[in-house]
C-alpha cells in the first residue's frame, strides 16, 4: 500500500531535496519552489497541473508525497476545481482503493463550497467504486446524487464529460440499455462529438452505441445516431454492418434487419426477443404513416401486417402500443379494419430520407423561422451541440414565442 507521510516542517527543504535527488526534474522542482516562494498561486496551479502528469512521477507514491509535503500547505489558496484535477492524478497511486476513497472524502469536505469541484470529487469516487471495488450500488448512489446537480448547471462544465463517462460505464454493466445509450451520447457530445476520443475508444464506442440504439426497447429516434459523426469511424471496417443495421431498424425494415444481424455475431441480435421485434414493427408503422401526406394516412390492417411482417391479428395491439407510447396519434376503425394517423412523432432525418423530405419540412418550418429573431437563432445555434434535434426545434419555437410576445 502506498505510504502516507505527514508534511515536513519546511517546504523548501522538501523541494531542495527533490532537486538534488531527481536531477532529471531539478528544473521543474526549482520552478515550483520559485512560484511557491513568490506566492504566485495561479501560475503554480498551472505548473502543477502539467507536472503531475510527468512520466517520472507515475510510479510508487511520488504524487502522494508531493501532495502531503507540498500541496497541503497551500491547497486552500488555489482554485478548488484545479485542486481536484491535480488530486485525480494523486489518487491513482493509492494501491488500497478503500484508502483512496477515504482520501477523496477528506478532499470533498475541503471543496464542498464549489459545486464543480465537489461533483468531480464524487465522480472520482464513483470511478473507483465501479472499476476497482466493483461496488455497483455505491456507484449508482453517486450517479443519482449528481444527475440533478449537473443538469441544473449553467452550460456544460468540465465535469460533465467525466460524469457521463462514469454513467455510461455503469449502465453498460447494469442497464437499462436506453440509459446507457443516452449517457454515452452525452459523453461523446462532451468529447467533441467523439473527435477527442482515442481511435480505438472511438470505434468501440460507436459500435456499442449502434447496438444499444437498436436493442434499447424505448429508443425510437435512430436517425439522431445515424447523423452523428462518430459513426464515420466504422466506415470501411469490419464493423460497418452496424450502420446498415441502424438504417434497417430506423425505418422498420425487418427483412433487412434479419439479413444484417446475422453478420454481427452480437448475442443480443442473434436471437432477437419479442420486444426488439415489436420495436421494429412500431418503427415500420411510423415510417408508413410518415411517408404519406396527411390526407392519405389511412392504413389498412392488411397493409400494416404485410409491411411490418406480423400476423394480421396482432396489428391492433401494435397500433395500441404505438398510441400508448405516443409514437403516433389517431384512431382505430375496427369495422373497416383501418387506422387513421393524424400525427407522427418527430425524428431526425438523414441521408436520402432527409433529402426527400427536405422541401416539405422547409415549407412547414418557414413561418417559425420568420418568427425567430436573429438573437434567438444565434442562441439556438450556439447551444445546438448539446441538444438533440427535437429539443432544439421545440426550444426555438418557445423562445421565439416569448420574444415575439415580450414575455
Amino acid at each position: 500500500m502506498a505510504s502516507v507521510k505527514f508534511a515536513v516542517v519546511d517546504v523548501n527543504d522538501f523541494l531542495t531535496k527533490k532537486q538534488s535527488t531527481e536531477p532529471d526534474l531539478a528544473a521543474d522542482w526549482a520552478k515550483l519552489e520559485e512560484l511557491y516562494n513568490k506566492k504566485l498561486w495561479h501560475q503554480l496551479t498551472l505548473k502543477l497541473l502539467e507536472f503531475v502528469k510527468h512520466p517520472s512521477l507515475q510510479s510508487g507514491d511520488n504524487l502522494i508525497q508531493l501532495y502531503n509535503n507540498f500541496l497541503t500547505t497551500f491547497e486552500n489558496k488555489i482554485n478548488p476545481l484545479s485542486l481536484v484535477e491535480i488530486i485525480a492524478n494523486v489518487v491513482e497511486q493509492y494501491s488500497n482503493k478503500k484508502d483512496a476513497i477515504a482520501f477523496l472524502e477528506k478532499v470533498e469536505a475541503k471543496v464542498k463550497m464549489n459545486d464543480e469541484a465537489l461533483a468531480l470529487c464524487k465522480v472520482l469516487q464513483g470511478q473507483i467504486y465501479l472499476e476497482q471495488l466493483n461496488d455497483l450500488d455505491a456507484t449508482e448512489k453517486i450517479i443519482e446524487q449528481l444527475e440533478g446537480t449537473l443538469e441544473d448547471a449553467d452550460g456544460v462544465t468540465p465535469v460533465h464529460g467525466r460524469f457521463y463517462k462514469l454513467a455510461s460505464e455503469y449502465y453498460r454493466v447494469r442497464g437499462p440499455m436506453s440509459r446507457y445509450y443516452r449517457a454515452t451520447l452525452r459523453h461523446v457530445g462532451c468529447a467533441g462529438g467523439g473527435a477527442e476520443l482515442a481511435p480505438p475508444e472511438r470505434r468501440t464506442t460507436a459500435l456499442r452505441l449502434a447496438v444499444a440504439a437498436v436493442a434499447a426497447p424505448d429508443v425510437y429516434d435512430l436517425g439522431e445516431l445515424l447523423a452523428h459523426p462518430i459513426l464515420e469511424c466504422l466506415s470501411g471496417t469490419r464493423d460497418e454492418w452496424a450502420r446498415e443495421l441502424l438504417r434497417a431498424v430506423a425505418v422498420g425494415d425487418a427483412q433487412a434487419f434479419d439479413r444484417v444481424r446475422v453478420q454481427s455475431g452480437v448475442p443480443e441480435l442473434m436471437n432477437p426477443d419479442n420486444k426488439l421485434q415489436q420495436k421494429i414493427a412500431l418503427l415500420c408503422l411510423m415510417e408508413m404513416a410518415f411517408n404519406r401526406t396527411s390526407s392519405q394516412r389511412k392504413l389498412t390492417f392488411a397493409e400494416i401486417a404485410r409491411e411490418a411482417r406480423i400476423p394480421i391479428d396482432e396489428v391492433e395491439l401494435l397500433v395500441m402500443k404505438a398510441l400508448a407510447e405516443k409514437l403516433i396519434r389517431g384512431h382505430i376503425d375496427q369495422v373497416t379494419a383501418t387506422v387513421v394517423v393524424s400525427w407522427v412523432r418527430a425524428r431526425a432525418l438523414c441521408g436520402a430520407r432527409g433529402a426527400r423530405r427536405r422541401p416539405a419540412v422547409a415549407h412547414r418550418a418557414r413561418p417559425a423561422h420568420r418568427l425567430a429573431t436573429p438573437h434567438v437563432r444565434h442562441y439556438i445555434i450556439n447551444i445546438k451541440p448539446y441538444l438533440n434535434n427535437t429539443v432544439a426545434i421545440k426550444l426555438c419555437l418557445i423562445l421565439s414565442f416569448l420574444k415575439a410576445n415580450k414575455i
